[in-house]
Parts: structure tokens; C-alpha cells; sequence
């Protein structure tokens, strides 16, 4: 038993670590140059393609409907197609482990959209932690040494676009459900239909890009950041099935303070004090905010793009 446990939160950590992994090398490619509508369409082929390749033998064959489509659109846009968009723009401007502490902000944000939606109970606590959460996102834009650079303040409500379409989707999903799809099928769906969508408006923006050679590092981690999420979102189901979805709940706390450690390690970021504290009300928050029970299928990001 203390084993099995032992193994079970080792690979917590490493799903954590592995997600909170994604933000600096999300910050490397769009540094690069590369523009949000071409990098979403990419990353959302190799996470397809990849899916389809470790997955087939249990997906089956798709069940097309209306409502199995109805899922998979609502999951490619307000999931991947306009986070992702919106977080590679703000990830250009803003330090990595500032958008990592940002991404902390769903469960928070999903609170009180739960609440509207009649999917949840008021509860002082989690009332608590959405407080706390206002004042981590405080702490970041208000004192004036917060950030490296003041400018960058116009980019956090950029920033915020993200976690709230998150909290948005995994509200949907609560409220209405897959349409009898499993997670793998709603992800592979979604992946594949959102292809198709960001394909017109990558070119039509101009944003398309196609990576030749001689590759750049730019390529390497735009392509090393999609598999990722592919591999750790399997492994988050699995283990969701295994312990449970409160202990797989967790990992919320280990993306947020991995991807801050990794900005620091691979792009040599520092922090002020304020961010610091800023990191600190977000862990509280998380802790109050978290429901008792989760529900069984989890769909909603806890740190990834995409």
C-alpha cells in the first residue's frame, strides 16, 4: 500500500513538473518570432497526430453526432484556439513564471461561474480562496516593482484570458457533459476538428509557418511543449482513475510552482518580492478554492496551454 502510494505520487510530480515544464517552452518559441494562429494550428496536428498514434486501440471508432460535435468545437475554441492565441501574445511580453502563476487563477475564476451555472454551493472558504486569488493577481499588477517592466502591465489582462476560458469549459463540461465521449475521444476530436479551424486563420492572418530546415531551437520546443501535453494529459487521466480525482487535483500546485522554477533555471528569471507573495496567495487560494469532490473526468487545463 505505502508502495503504491509512493509510485502514485512520484508520478504526480512528474505530471506536475512535466506540465509546469510547457510555460518556459512556450516563452522560448514565441521569442522566437513565431506568431500565435501558425503555432496553434501545429500544436494541435502533432497533439492529433500523437494522440491518435498512442490511443487508437482504445478510442474506437468516433461517434459523429451533433452533440459529439457540439463538444468537440466547444473544446477546440474556447479550449485551445483562444487561450492558446491569446497566452503566446502575453507570453511574448511577460516573464514565464508570471504566466504560470496566472494560469493558478481557474479554479478560482471557475468558482463563481460554477455558482451562476447552478453546478456548485456557496462556501465561504472557497469564497476564501477567489478572494485570495484577486489579490495574488493584485500583487503582480499594482506595486510598481512587481514587474520587470511596467509595460508590461497592459499585457496581464491578456494573461487572464486564458484560465478563464478554462474555467468556462470545465463548467460546461460539468454542467452538460461529453455526449458519452471519453476524454481521450473529446481531446482527440477537439484536436483534430481545431486543426482544421486554425488552419484558414493561420493563413489568412499570415501566421502560417511551415519549419524547415535548418531547424531552429524555436522548432524543437514548440514540438517537444505539444507532446508533452499530449503524455501528461494521458497520464493525468490514468491516474485520475487510479487515486481518484482530488489527489490528481493536486498537481495544480506542482505546475504552478515548477513552471516558475523552470523559468528560472532554463531562462534565468528573477522575482521580485511582490511576486513572490503574489505566488504564495495563489497557493492558499488553491488550497481553499479546490472542491472537496472533483468529478471523475477532467477535461479543464491545470497549467498547460493547450
Amino acid at each position: 500500500m505505502i508502495h503504491e502510494r509512493a509510485r502514485l505520487t512520484a508520478l504526480l510530480l512528474l505530471l506536475g513538473c512535466g506540465w509546469g515544464l510547457t510555460q518556459p517552452l512556450i516563452k522560448i518559441t514565441v521569442t522566437a518570432g513565431y506568431q500565435p494562429l501558425g503555432l496553434v494550428f501545429w500544436q494541435l496536428l502533432i497533439g492529433a497526430v500523437l494522440l491518435g498514434i498512442l490511443r487508437w486501440r482504445q478510442m474506437g471508432r468516433l461517434p459523429f453526432t451533433a452533440r459529439t460535435f457540439a463538444v468537440w468545437l466547444m473544446i477546440a475554441t474556447i479550449g485551445t484556439l483562444i487561450p492558446n492565441t491569446t497566452g503566446y501574445r502575453a507570453a511574448f511580453h511577460l516573464p514565464s513564471g508570471i504566466m504560470s502563476i496566472v494560469i493558478a487563477t481557474i479554479p478560482m475564476m471557475a468558482f463563481p461561474i460554477a455558482l451562476a451555472l447552478g453546478n456548485d454551493r456557496f462556501s465561504l472558504r472557497r469564497l476564501g480562496g477567489l478572494a485570495l486569488g484577486l489579490i495574488g493577481v493584485s500583487l503582480i499588477a499594482l506595486p510598481e516593482a512587481s514587474l520587470p517592466d511596467r509595460a508590461m502591465i497592459a499585457f496581464l489582462p491578456l494573461a487572464l484570458v486564458a484560465p478563464f476560458c478554462y474555467a468556462c469549459e470545465s463548467n460546461i463540461v460539468a454542467r452538460w457533459g461529453t455526449a458519452g465521449l471519453d476524454p481521450f475521444q473529446v481531446l482527440f476530436g477537439a484536436s483534430a476538428l481545431g486543426t482544421v479551424i486554425a488552419l484558414p486563420l493561420a493563413l489568412g492572418s499570415g501566421q502560417f509557418f511551415i519549419p524547415r530546415p535548418p531547424f531552429i531551437l524555436a522548432d524543437l520546443t514548440m514540438t517537444l511543449s505539444a507532446i508533452i501535453h499530449v503524455l501528461v494529459y494521458s497520464g493525468y487521466v490514468w491516474l485520475i482513475g487510479r487515486a481518484g480525482a482530488v489527489f490528481a487535483g493536486q498537481v495544480s500546485y506542482l505546475v504552478t510552482g515548477s513552471g516558475v522554477l523552470w523559468a528560472m533555471f532554463l531562462l534565468g528569471e528573477s522575482y521580485s518580492l511582490w511576486i513572490w507573495l503574489a505566488l504564495l496567495c495563489m497557493g492558499a487560494g488553491l488550497a481553499l478554492v479546490q472542491p472537496r469532490l472533483a468529478p471523475a473526468l477532467a477535461l479543464s487545463k491545470t497549467g498547460a496551454h493547450g
